[in-house]
This record gives structure tokens, C-alpha cells and sequence, in this order.
């Protein structure tokens, strides 16, 4: 199926709203300071890479099958669309999706690495809104 087919462009669609909803909820949680549930702003901001990556790949006509693992999405989107990552980046995110979503022993998120999230999520974003503009949902 061809990028421009109405059913994949409505699927890709599904993915960029939902990583809308992470980034909103990343983003204005982190305004609240000391009163910011960081895990959660890490998890969200992990969300966001997430799905917009996976916007591209329904774009693109890749099965991805189930997975968090930005660095296993991030292998599957070709070279000249790939949004550019470290693999601490990487790694880092998939911690946020998985690890710190539980209670455990794992040393707490502190707001340098929340805003750092932050920012490894709205630079993905920015790449990806800018390869993909027709699945930008109005408003």
C-alpha cells in the first residue's frame, strides 16, 4: 500500500495523536517543578518517541509487532528518515518505558534527566512532524 492511501495515512494518524497526548503530558507536568511526578514525565516523554517512530513506520508500510524498544523501532525506519539518536539515548528511554514505571529499586529520576527526556522527545518529534506534516492532526 502506497503512503497516500487513505487507511494508512488515518493509521499513522492514530499513532501522531497519541503521541501528541505523551508529549502534552510530558511537557506540562515537567512546568511543575518540585511537585513533578518525574517517572512519569520520563515515561511519557519515552511514549512520545515511541509512537511518532512508530507513525513512520506505518507510513512506511513496516510491521513493527509489539515492542517499547526504541532502539529496535528506530533500526526498523530506513537511514534517509531516521531520526538521529545516541544509544544512551536510546536505552535510556526504553529504562523510562519499562523499569521506572514499577516500583523497584532503581535510583530516582532527577529533574536534569526529566528535562533531558524532555528534550530527546520534542527533538524526535520536530524530525518526524517535519518528514510526515500530512498526519498532523488540525488543532
Amino acid at each position: 500500500m502506497p503512503a497516500h492511501d487513505p487507511a494508512i495515512i488515518r493509521a499513522a494518524q492514530g499513532w501522531v495523536r497519541k503521541a501528541e497526548n505523551d508529549f502534552s503530558n510530558a511537557t506540562n507536568e515537567i512546568k511543575r517543578g518540585k511537585k513533578s511526578p518525574l517517572d512519569t514525565v520520563c515515561f511519557h516523554a519515552q511514549q512520545t518517541v515511541e509512537k511518532y517512530l512508530k507513525a513512520i513506520l506505518v507510513l512506511k508500510g513496516i510491521d513493527f509487532g509489539r515492542t517499547h524498544d526504541i532502539s529496535i523501532l528506530l533500526a526498523m525506519v530506513p537511514r534517509n528518515i531516521r531520526p538521529e539518536m545516541s544509544k544512551l539515548e536510546q536505552v535510556t528511554l526504553v529504562d523510562y518505558a519499562v523499569t521506572s514505571r514499577y516500583p523497584g529499586d532503581y535510583e530516582p529520576i532527577s529533574m536534569a534527566d526529566a528535562r533531558k527526556a524532555v528534550a530527546m522527545s520534542r527533538k524526535v518529534r520536530g524530525f518526524v512532524r517535519r518528514y510526515v506534516p500530512l498526519v498532523i492532526p488540525e488543532g
